[in-house]
């Protein structure tokens, strides 16, 4: 709690401290100081004086720890290194794993993640572990995906064991959409005891929610999959087993296959890379293009739907549009999604929904798995994992130890 409270804070007194955690002061001296030893925050520098003694300010030390994200799309894999203060050191990004056998495209991501932290120079023994985030349906304590994508043969598979083996490192399986909305917490754009809602739309569309600096996980942290909420009961059945879903109306995908049937746009008709023709598309929405233009603006009305619908449910402070697709074409959807949710959210008299674009843009997602690590460590407690970690096998097969601070 006292260290996420420094990063909070960028710099803040023992005195501060105390007042903001009700613990005693030589409590809080105690604990600064031990996490000074693990070299984990610095002093500062001296405060302004508000009658008596100068306070000593303390602040995270960034390089003291470093944190994994990879985000594993349909179409790419992101990876990024960050910091304890989750700022980006190192990214790389390829395409091909979805076409690749689970053990084989896990071999190639454990490859890109070591070249990546070579690259950053980074000292092995200070990076706390590996969140890696995609698509959902998950049994996120298991460590799989429940869904049959991008191949049957991911359904099931032990990926964060499997990565965990690979690299030697803990690993933490979670949701693309739910990395993405803590993500903005962690980076400050939100304030910390807020209610807010994130859209993620990369290939597909899901939902986050966070309170008070906690993701809501409902009871299998499958939660707020608005993707797959139903906007036309009589619609088609989803691969999900539901009818109608949003996704399949205002999605990357759906919008793709929109276009190539007007044959009015340049896109590939044989091409898979959904998210490359989506970012076609937005070009030519952006240039004015009146085909792509209604197109988006259509999809941003079903969003504006589900973003209504998510305020309504959990009476948001703010919605948040991550993810690549939103990088590219974010204006419109912000404009329309915001009149949708001005016009229609159930509290509008109460309070306003601001929404705005991610700080961390495409990248939302990869970003946010490497701050879900480091939260961990933040709230857990130096060397200590989440129980949906998954740490490295030791060569003895006993759990590998844990240090505290």
């Amino acid at each position: 709690m006292v260290l996420d409270l420094i990063r909070a804070a960028r710099v803040i007194s023992r005195v501060e401290l105390v007042a903001a955690t009700g613990l005693t002061a030589p409590t809080i001296s105690e604990v600064v100081r031990e996490l000074m030893v693990d070299g984990l925050i610095v002093e500062a520098g001296w405060g302004a004086s508000t009658g008596g003694k100068r306070p000593m300010l303390v602040q995270l030390n960034p390089p003291a720890r470093y944190s994994v994200g990879v985000h594993l799309e349909r179409n790419t894999c992101v990876i990024v290194v960050v910091d304890l203060a989750g700022r980006q050191i190192a990214r790389t990004s390829f395409s091909g794993v979805a076409s690749m056998p689970p053990e084989r495209g896990l071999s190639l991501v454990a490859a890109q993640v070591n070249a990546s932290l070579d690259t950053a120079a980074v000292d092995r023994s200070k990076v706390l572990g590996v969140g890696l985030v995609s698509y959902g349906p998950q049994d996120r304590r298991a460590g799989v995906l429940l869904t049959p994508q991008p191949t049957e043969e991911w359904f099931g598979y032990p990926v964060a064991d499997r990565l965990a083996e690979s690299l030697g490192l803990p690993v933490l399986l979670d949701n693309d959409a739910a990395a993405a909305a803590i993500g903005e917490y962690w980076m400050g754009a939100v304030e910390p005891r807020s209610t807010y809602g994130c859209i993620y739309m990369a290939t597909g569309i899901g939902g986050g929610v966070v309170v008070n600096g906690e993701v809501y996980r409902g009871s299998s942290s499958n939660s707020v999959e608005i993707g797959h909420i139903s906007i036309d009961v009589n619609g088609d059945e989803c691969p999900c087993g539901n009818r109608g879903c949003l996704e399949n109306y205002a999605g990357p995908s759906a919008l793709v296959r929109q276009a190539l049937a007007t044959r009015r746009l340049a896109l590939d008709p044989t091409g898979d890379d959904f998210l490359a023709e989506f970012a076609r598309l937005a070009a030519a929405a952006n240039a004015g293009d009146p085909t792509a233009l209604g197109l988006i603006e259509q999809s941003a009305r079903y969003l504006g739907c589900a973003a209504v619908t998510m305020a309504t449910l959990f009476d948001l402070d703010m919605i948040v549009l991550a993810g690549p697709s939103f990088a590219v074409a974010g204006s419109i959807y912000q404009s329309v999604i915001q009149e949708e949710v001005d016009r229609r959210t159930f509290a509008r008299q109460a309070h306003r929904v601001r929404v705005v674009p991610s700080v961390s843009g495409s990248d939302a997602a990869a970003i946010g798995g490497a701050v879900l690590v480091l939260q961990s460590e933040l709230t857990l407690g130096p060397g200590r994992s989440a129980d949906s970690t998954r740490p490295p096998p030791s060569p003895t097969g006993e759990a590998p130890a844990t240090t505290t601070v």
